[in-house]
């Protein structure tokens, strides 16, 4: 073979190499797009259709993103007649302090109304809904009983059901999705911090929430809401998610959401859990607790934490930014603290019971039970609702 004839064919045979890589490496983004994670307001082929003409109102908060846009905004730019956006606890921006009033008020990006779900008023009202066709909640939840975006799911479906209007539930992973745990709510305690009789950490998405509470007729006696969820996309409950944006002012990061389940019930005692530092819900601690290895003092955050327990106070205590969370409701931080706070007598307060959700775990500890035989006083109740759990669950 002559020289010229010998480096045409290497050319050709390299670029034959070439155009295979080529269409290889196009195909790949392809596959990627059909795996990667998609919420349900990412798919507004679904979506769109169901809308129509209709006259649309929104449950969402700052959580409620297609991409980096907000849904209210991506809705009207595709001709949505969007006439109603109704915000719950932190509002609509999610920059109010926890139990902060939330005012009606106007959205200046969009001049839509907004009607706020927290406070006096928790439930749409007949009137509020009157202009309205269809509700879509969307919003980001952490999996925890007591967190009140689902109170306020709840309520949504209540006014709908009441009212004769459809709601479609935009769902989105639970970041604590992988386990269940923590004792059932005892009626006696329901509140707007717990609702159903479901565990702390229940294992559910939204989504499979609201086929829970409309299948287990949780709304009252013959209610029903007109309901129809969009699951996640390539999303199963053992993977890990990372919230793309804080779903409240005080959980900043992916370990305040996984200790929240274990250390939110120090609200219900009279502990610092952190709150008004750049850390909630990851240090705890109290002045009384000088034999502690970690200091902190609280002071007020603008948008986190306006005036926080033990404001200005040197607390001691334990810092827990950097241990491994277990998958579970970890009693052992409760346990601890509580045996090492010099007056007992002061350690609880009376919202402990709504947060735990029943009056045997204060007792529990008081009596100097361990964690292993307080876990198992509730095991029965988690074995029924488990069963119960199985009729409504959308992801593997």
């Amino acid at each position: 073979m002559s020289k010229i004839k010998f480096l045409l064919l290497l050319c050709c045979l390299i670029q034959c190499s070439h155009q295979s890589e080529t269409k290889s490496a196009a195909g790949n983004p392809d596959e990627a797009v059909q795996q990667r994670l998609l919420t349900g307001s990412e798919q507004l082929d679904v979506l769109l259709p169901k809308l129509g003409k209709q006259r649309v109102g929104i449950v969402v908060n700052h959580t409620s993103l297609v991409g980096k846009t907000h849904l209210a905004d991506t809705l009207l730019k595709r001709g949505v007649e969007l006439k109603k956006i109704f915000a719950p606890e932190h509002g609509f921006r999610g920059t109010a302090d926890a139990g902060e009033e939330i005012k009606d008020g106007l959205d200046t990006r969009t001049g839509l109304p907004v009607v706020s779900l927290y406070g006096n008023n928790k439930k749409p009202s007949p009137e509020q809904l009157a202009d309205i066709d269809i509700m879509v909640f969307d919003i980001q939840d952490v999996g925890v009983r007591f967190y009140t975006y689902i109170s306020t799911l709840h309520y949504v479906m209540e006014a709908c059901a009441e009212n004769n209007k459809q709601l479609i539930v935009l769902d989105r992973p639970n970041p604590n999705g992988d386990y269940i745990d923590g004792p059932v709510l005892e009626t006696k305690h329901t509140s707007f911090v717990g609702m159903h009789p479901i565990p702390i950490v229940h294992g559910l998405t939204v989504g499979e929430l609201a086929l829970m509470i409309n299948g287990e007729g949780w709304l009252g006696t013959n209610k029903t809401c007109s309901i129809e969820v969009i699951p996640v996309k390539n999303w199963k409950r053992s993977d890990r998610y990372s919230v793309p944006v804080k779903p409240s002012p005080n959980l900043p990061n992916d370990q305040a959401i996984r200790l929240y389940p274990s250390t939110c019930l120090f609200e219900g005692t009279v502990l610092s859990l952190g709150r008004g530092t750049q850390y909630p819900f990851q240090v705890i601690g109290h002045p009384d607790l000088k034999n502690m290895p970690y200091q902190f003092t609280p002071v007020s955050i603008e948008g986190m934490s306006k005036n926080p327990p033990l404001e200005n106070k040197l607390c001691y205590g334990i810092d827990l930014r950097e241990v491994p969370v277990k998958p579970q409701f970890d009693l052992s931080y409760l346990i601890s603290m509580y045996q090492a706070f010099p007056d007992k007598d002061k350690f609880f307060n009376n919202y402990f019971e709504k947060l735990s959700g029943t009056d045997a775990l204060r007792q529990q500890i008081r009596s100097s039970q361990t964690e292993e035989q307080i876990r198992a006083s509730w095991q029965k109740d988690l074995d029924v609702y488990k069963e119960k759990r199985k009729k409504y669950l959308l992801y593997p």
